[in-house]
């Protein structure tokens, strides 16, 4: 049973996530702490403005009657009230419930039920109609506020006759062992199970990940920075477009605060390229389709452009270049290729992220080598991490200072990893959550199995290696290995990865548990087809192109490089083109685009016997 760990060299700190709030408003009341838009311009709210306008609508919350450790439920896109809210939250001693914007009437019903959430706040209209149509199910929710319906607004008036040093008492309630957040698992399969996140699981990964990747977090001179750049431009910035809901951007939220690092939000994905633009952050943070779509889609416009193969050609180098940083040797003449297409091509990709991001931070899913060398070659460094909703995000991240392409790098300080014999990830550490939710409901169901066993030590579900510096390497879903009638294993998630890669795949489902061999359900890339199209004289209409025989002989060169990274026992022998896309909002793809392998297995049956009767 192969183990590493890594020891815990930082103090971390006792009391409860508001403190940095205050802290900031009184020690460094004019640092810009976040910036909103407003009438399409970034204006700054400085740590002071940010401190008033929290206690402001946690005063709104006390009045309204919310105690501690009461539940509040918050239903929005990513903005800066989400975040106002949050923390008022925590200020009048409560506990907040993230929903996804985008749940489904039965999930939202059910987080309210289960949590036995005393309010909500919500984002539109349309939200606020969808809870007020539940709440004849809902005996513990008394109020509902809406962010459209001017709810900061409100709150503030409400609290205007609730004493400071109500307020304080209040805030000071919650000790690191008091829970802060109730955050659902989106989950693959199954009911949400809510995962209780204590103040203190969040101060440990704070404190230990603010501390690993200090370069993002406290950028030195030269990290980001470009000509004309002021001292203002220079400090730490991230722009927020992933769901708050999701504990990977959540924490990166808290770490901002924490750290002082300028905030902004941006909700509307149509617009992120204008938004990063204005915005110019220093660090991004994404799930791997993201980036597999900004490459995909620099790629398809090259080729429309009519220069396909200098983009090419520049993303090879990019790759190469590297892979030889890696080796510790650049050679001379792909040294000068990589200053050419730096002029040419990788420029204009990092200023489709604001032009100042050096660093870049993926969770979610595996990002795989090519893209992470791709994109650290092109002057972005993506570091990959692992975690979990169960374990406050982070148990292992890549740093600046010490990276490997491919892994989701070391234990954080204070954690443990382990290779249990069949392979399972097991981690512990300060950031390992307090169990699932039981509910208050009628009727709620129990926690599912325990996943903490009786030596701490939490059980991911996850197949992995620990190499012998102690990079972690995921290899897969422990549920989701399939096992063919031949008797093979096979991580489907790994072919999945390179299938998407190609620049007219959206999305990819591999086949194969109990069959003689393995195949896949492949869905196109709607946005990319137009250009690809018009090269080849055809029709854009996914309709039309299901059995092109170009467009099939393209997506066979993307299933054959896949099939190059594994045996021949585990290589996709057929796949099948399917008319529709695979969403969120259709039940297919979580808030975090991973598969729901048993809907999309289910909704397709009989595509996946069509594989089988070739």
């Amino acid at each position: 049973m192969r183990e590493y760990s890594t020891a815990l060299e930082v103090e971390v700190p006792v009391g409860n996530l508001t403190d940095d709030v205050v802290r900031n408003g009184e020690l460094h009341p004019d640092r810009v702490a976040f910036a909103r838009p407003v009438d399409d311009a970034w204006q700054d709210v400085t740590a002071a403005e940010f401190l008033a306008q929290v206690r402001g609508v946690a005063k709104g919350l006390v009045a309204a009657g919310v105690a501690p450790g009461d539940r509040v439920v918050l239903l929005s896109r990513t903005r800066y009230e989400w975040t106002l809210l949050d923390y008022a939250i925590w200020f009048a001693g409560a506990v907040t419930v993230p929903v996804y914007e985008t749940s489904s009437d039965e999930q939202v019903g059910w987080i309210l039920r289960d949590s036995g959430a005393v309010a909500a706040v919500v984002e539109s209209p349309e939200h606020r109609s969808r809870v007020s149509r539940l709440r004849g199910d809902l005996p513990h929710l008394h109020h509902l506020w809406s962010f459209d319906g001017d709810a900061v607004g409100v709150l503030r008036t409400l609290g205007e006759d609730v004493a400071d040093a109500e307020l304080e008492a209040r805030r000071t309630t919650a000790g690191p062992d008091d829970l802060a957040t109730l955050i659902y698992t989106s989950g693959t399969t199954g009911r949400p199970k809510g995962c209780r996140l204590t103040h203190g699981n969040f101060l440990h990964e704070l404190t230990v990940a603010v501390s690993e990747l200090d370069a993002l977090f406290d950028p030195a001179p030269g990290d980001g920075d470009v000509a004309g750049d002021t001292a203002a431009d220079r400090a730490a910035s991230t722009l927020l477009f992933l769901p708050l809901a999701h504990v990977f951007a959540r924490v990166i939220q808290v770490g901002c605060v924490r750290a002082g690092v300028r905030l902004g939000h941006s909700a509307d994905i149509k617009h992120l390229v204008d938004d990063l633009g204005a915005f110019r952050p220093t660090f991004v943070l994404a799930v791997p389709r993201v980036f597999e779509k900004v490459f995909n889609t620099a790629s398809q416009r090259a080729v429309a452009d009519g220069r396909g193969g200098i983009f090419d050609r520049a993303a090879e180098t990019a790759i190469a270049w590297s892979r030889a940083q890696d080796a510790g040797r650049v050679p001379v003449t792909l040294r000068m290729r990589h200053r050419l297409f730096d002029r040419l091509v990788y420029g204009r990709l990092r200023e489709a992220l604001g032009g100042r991001c050096a660093y870049a931070v993926s969770g979610g899913a595996p990002l795989g080598e090519r893209l992470g060398h791709f994109y650290r070659g092109i002057g972005v460094t993506v570091l990959e991490g692992y975690g979990l909703t169960e374990t406050t995000a982070a148990l292992t991240v890549n740093t600046p200072e010490a990276q490997k392409i491919g892994t989701v790098g070391r234990p954080l300080p204070g954690a443990s990893v382990r290779v249990a014999d069949d392979g399972e990830l097991l981690f512990r550490g300060g950031q390992v959550f307090a169990g699932y939710w039981q509910g208050e409901a009628p009727g709620s169901e129990a926690a599912t199995d325990p996943v903490v066993d009786d030596h701490g030590w939490f059980h991911t579900g996850d197949i992995g290696e620990i190499d012998d510096e102690g990079f972690v390497r995921i290899t897969g879903r422990k549920k989701e290995i399939l096992v063919t009638a031949g008797g093979k294993n096979v991580s489907p998630t790994v072919l999945e990865d390179l299938v998407r890669a190609h620049p007219l795949v959206d999305q990819c489902l591999v086949v194969g548990d109990g069959r003689p061999f393995i195949a896949a359900l492949v869905t196109l890339d709607e946005e990319a087809l137009p250009a690809w199209a018009e090269q080849h004289d055809t029709s854009p209409r996914v309709a039309d192109l299901l059995d092109h025989p170009d467009l099939l002989a393209d997506l066979q060169r993307g299933v054959d490089a896949a099939n190059d990274a594994v045996s021949r026992a585990e290589s996709i022998r057929a796949f099948r083109v399917l008319p529709d896309t695979w969403t969120e909002e259709g039940g297919q793809l979580t808030p975090s685009l991973k598969l729901r392998r048993a809907v999309v297995t289910r909704e397709h049956g009989d595509d996946i016997d069509a594989l089988y009767r070739r």
